[in-house]
């Protein structure tokens, strides 16, 4: 997949997200022939399968300036890295339990001049901070996940969905998500037209109150 049409979807970025963007493919074939952290098959499939598929949250929401973002299990820097090139305004923190994939957080958001990314070398669980929002992207189960960032979120929401968890996740989730019935599923086929985003989803679960 090309990166203009990866652009094309999003036709209001600024010359700096569009360079930024462009330049994130050959940054991660650079730093994962030093670092192995995405598989040759899916850096093939990069802009359709890492970049484009990040980008489907911001299908779902605008992150307002000044809101914090904790992406948990973010590996390479998915989605976190380019939903901050979307959204430079907006303070994402990026944890993974696994240092080296932290080093290529830490390398490309460098290399990229993003100053508004925090990377941690961590599991959720130590991240003492509170947030509007938690993203992720398929990293375990919902019940699972849910327990490890339920005291994670802020009590006063400032934007048209309510603080809370937005997660990549595709497939039938009828099971997984049988004790959320405030789940709400996105199809991001609805927003992008290639195959595989054809049983792929946004799910958004608002944060328990109290």
């Amino acid at each position: 997949m090309e990166i203009n049409k990866v652009l094309a979807y999003f036709p209001d970025l600024t010359t700096d997200q569009v360079d930024q963007l462009s330049r994130l493919k050959d940054l991660y074939e650079d730093w994962n022939a030093k670092i192995n952290v995405i598989s040759r098959k899916d850096m093939e499939s990069f802009n359709e399968r890492h970049l484009l598929h990040s980008m489907a949250i911001a299908r779902i929401i605008a992150f307002a300036p000044g809101a914090q973002v904790l992406d948990v299990g973010t590996g390479g820097g998915f989605p976190g890295i380019p939903l901050a090139i979307l959204f430079p305004e907006t303070d994402f923190v990026l944890v993974d339990s696994i240092g080296k994939k932290i080093k290529v957080v830490n390398g490309v958001a460098e290399e990229l001049g993003l100053t508004n990314v925090k990377a941690i070398h961590g599991r959720a669980e130590d991240v003492k901070m509170s947030f509007d929002f938690v993203v992720s992207r398929a990293v375990t189960q919902m019940p699972k996940f849910v327990n490890w960032v339920k005291r994670k979120f802020k009590s006063h929401s400032q934007h048209t969905l309510p603080n809370g968890i937005l997660y990549l996740k595709g497939g039938d989730l009828t099971e997984e998500l049988a004790d959320f019935p405030k789940a709400e599923l996105f199809p991001i086929s609805d927003f992008f037209e290639e195959d595989f985003f054809e049983t792929k989803y946004v799910v958004y679960l608002p944060a328990k109150k109290g």
